[in-house]
């Protein structure tokens, strides 16, 4: 969507699970919580599909991944260990906490508008 020159029109889920080759069913529940979470915007009939609620440079990776995972997603332990921290940390707990910081502010900082700039540019590709 965002590497689509037309923004604010609808783009047809069907359209997007072909050119991306995924999985119907997968998608549609990805973006019925990313409208959940005010992401998207979706309008059922003929004409409907799936569109961004709010411009592409306003839309951060950080934003997309919270509302996917949970607002918790980087305070919890990697391997999933209840009461991982300092006092008692898991086998990779020093890994996590070096690198998820570091991770965190790349999702804060990289706006849906920059990856539409790179695919356009042709940098980056999303299939085949």
């Amino acid at each position: 969507m965002v590497s689509n020159p037309s923004t604010g029109e609808y783009v047809s889920i069907g359209e997007i699970t072909k050119e991306l080759n995924l999985s119907f069913h997968f998608l549609t529940k990805i973006f019925r919580e990313l409208t959940n979470k005010g992401i998207l915007y979706s309008y059922r009939g003929p004409s409907g599909g799936i569109a961004l609620a709010k411009p592409s440079d306003q839309i951060m990776l950080i934003d997309i991944v919270l509302a996917l995972e949970g607002e918790d997603y980087f305070d919890n332990c990697l391997l999933g260990f209840p009461g991982c921290g300092v006092e008692k940390p898991c086998p990779v707990h020093n890994f996590w906490k070096g690198i998820k910081e570091d991770i965190k502010s790349h999702l804060c900082n990289t706006s849906l508008a920059q990856l539409g700039e790179k695919i356009l540019a042709e940098e980056v590709r999303l299939f085949d």
